[in-house]
């Protein structure tokens, strides 16, 4: 009888498990099933491009049906495990809930938002953690610049035209330097707005930018973000963000309609209620061959767990190349459980890293090298286009960056699709 093997989870840890098991199983040797709440996969590095438009929002995600097609996909979520039966429950998008059998179980459920008590902040604030936030995020920049042209009064310009983020770690970073340079390259089609009249502030509570890259990087990338007139403010907090006003702990409040919290990010709460081991930080406790501490047939990896990096000490840095080498050997290392041989511990060093901040700009270090500029710029777009899983979304990726390089960004604001019955009912008959 072939063994199950059930996946939760479908985004690096998720699809590179599944695939490297497509690849590898012999007919019957086992079957596979993966159950995630939609049925792609984002390929996060991309979504601060999909934010400036860049790139179209699909071409930045990889359908799961379309690639695991040897594979059984569930759309739903996990609500319940119960390892004395070796059977999860699994709330599907419509109907009663699941109940799926399993001999090996790998939890790759990620991360969300990790948000802090700050009075306001639900109500007012956005992530950027998925494609509908990135997607949000530059109709919303867009439709600012909007409210600035069409608006007399000068309170409600300057507030349209503060931007705050808070979290200056990859994502931060990364966010409001792609979506500043896209409201800079548009302003000439808002005459009425002047460069100087915008504000950038991006907040960070430790004395840096980028703590988990090299401080010569993160000092490469605070020059090229000050240059442009972003306001970065390190060793600061956001205190409140009631009524629009943002009263930063540095005694500044800021009047502004967008405020974008990238602070960190946390392992999803069910983690903590499955009765598995987990760490003060809520990941999973898990060995260097990512199999749950004292539970032999789950395994774990990614942002959700604790992995321990023997390379460098301490655990694996929650970053997208980790995610996929960690989902690699994982599948590895079932394909060897199965056939009864000995499993491998987890080894990889980084190869390098880059921050994208804006079109032809980036920093970088590749092999101990620092660069920058354009050249950073391309090593990471060429780096990036290589990893995309399929060679489909690789294609349509390539297309949208070269189509768009001759050209500046496009200045429509699609911020009507947030409310697609809206025309609908403006049609209606009033009573």
């Amino acid at each position: 009888m072939p063994k199950r093997i059930l996946i939760i989870g479908g985004g690096y840890v998720g699809l590179y498990t599944a695939l490297k098991l497509q690849r590898g199983l012999r007919s019957g040797e086992a079957e596979v099933t993966v159950v995630n709440p939609e049925n792609y996969m984002v390929y996060r590095p991309l979504l601060p491009e999909v934010a400036s438009g860049t790139l179209e929002p699909r071409h930045a995600v990889v359908p799961l049906r379309a690639v695991l097609r040897k594979a059984r996909f569930l759309s739903g979520a996990l609500t319940a495990l119960d390892t004395s039966t070796s059977t999860a429950t699994v709330r599907p998008i419509a109907g009663p809930e699941l109940t799926l059998d399993y001999d090996e179980l790998v939890l790759a459920l990620g991360a969300t938002s990790k948000l802090l008590p700050v009075p306001g902040l639900v109500e007012n604030g956005v992530g950027f953690n998925s494609l509908a936030e990135a997607a949000h995020l530059r109709d919303h920049v867009l439709r600012q610049l909007e409210i600035a042209s069409a608006t007399t009064d000068p309170k409600l310009r300057r507030r349209a035209l503060t931007f705050v983020f808070v979290g200056g770690g990859y994502t931060g970073v990364e966010a409001i330097a792609e979506l500043q340079d896209m409201a800079i390259d548009v302003l000439e089609g808002y005459p009425d707005v002047d460069r100087s009249e915008m504000r950038w502030i991006l907040v960070e509570a430790m004395d840096r930018i980028l703590g988990t890259v090299s401080a010569d990087l993160a000092e490469l990338a605070t020059t090229e973000l000050t240059a442009r007139g972003i306001d970065i403010r390190t060793g600061t907090l956001l205190e409140s963000a009631e009524d629009g006003v943002l009263q930063l702990s540095d005694g500044a409040k800021l009047a502004s309609d967008t405020l974008v919290w990238v602070a960190g990010t946390r392992p999803q709460p069910i983690l903590g209620e499955l009765g598995l081991p987990v760490d003060d930080r809520g990941r999973l406790v898990v060995d260097d061959t990512m199999r749950v501490n004292g539970h032999p047939n789950i395994w774990s990896a990614g942002d959700c767990a604790a992995v321990p990096d023997p390379e460098q000490g301490g655990t694996c840095p929650p970053t997208a190349q980790h995610a996929v080498r960690q989902a690699q050997q994982l599948g590895d290392n079932l394909l060897l459980t199965l056939r009864g041989h000995a499993v491998k511990s987890f080894r990889y060093n980084s190869r390098g890293e880059f921050v994208t901040l804006g079109k032809n700009k980036a920093v970088g270090e590749v092999l101990g090298h620092k660069v920058d500029g354009s050249l950073a710029w391309a090593l990471r777009r060429g780096y990036y286009a290589t990893q995309i899983p399929t060679w489909n979304r690789t294609a349509r990726v390539l297309c949208d960056w070269l189509v768009g390089m001759p050209f500046g960004h496009d200045v429509v604001n699609f911020g009507s699709r947030e409310e697609p019955r809206g025309a609908f009912k403006e049609a209606a008959p009033k009573k």
